[in-house]
């Protein structure tokens, strides 16, 4: 009766070298599961937050020229696209400084491209971002077309990878 309970004992005795490696292995290829799958969460939502930038700067252009709309129909707001904003123009329209309906929509223009642009310290701007203004007017409708552009390497993991967002209507 003593060795037969000195033999249980040793088979339950604990785990062997072998079974410790195998769990260590299986564990380690759940964690690399783990980490793959956050990796993949956090390239989509920097892609998604770029979009949501790129959303953002299209209706900002657009509530601009909303506002001076005698200016968006007469092609004032037009703009082909471009990465850079080019040189400021001759009046800076911020504040109590009077401008005419012209120099506003000049203004706009180069604040959007500025913001478009991450060269650029202004919050929202988006990895080589480009953009355009389209306007055509048909009768008495005046479509608007807003494109804007942005590289969506580092959230795609691909280089070369270009997003764009295309706002239509109607003025």
């Amino acid at each position: 009766m003593a060795n037969l309970t000195r033999h249980t004992r040793r088979g339950t005795g604990g785990f062997t070298l072998i079974e410790v490696l195998v769990s260590i292995v299986i564990l380690s290829i759940g964690l690399l599961g783990i980490a793959k799958l956050m990796l993949f969460s956090s390239r989509s939502n920097d892609s998604a937050y770029l979009r949501s930038q790129a959303t953002a700067l299209a209706y900002e252009i657009l509530d601009n020229m909303r506002a001076n709309r005698q200016e968006a129909i007469a092609g004032t707001y037009q703009t082909p696209q471009a990465a850079a904003a080019g040189a400021p123009p001759g009046k800076i329209c911020l504040g109590a400084v009077q401008c005419n309906t012209t120099e506003l929509a000049t203004y706009d223009i180069y604040e959007w491209k500025l913001r478009l642009s991450n060269t650029s310290a202004l919050p929202g701007a988006l990895p080589n971002g480009q953009g355009s203004v389209a306007i055509a007017t048909v009768g008495s409708q005046t479509t608007v077309t807003i494109q804007v552009f942005w590289d969506d390497s580092v959230a795609a993991g691909v280089a070369g990878t270009t997003q764009s967002v295309i706002l239509e209507t109607l003025l």
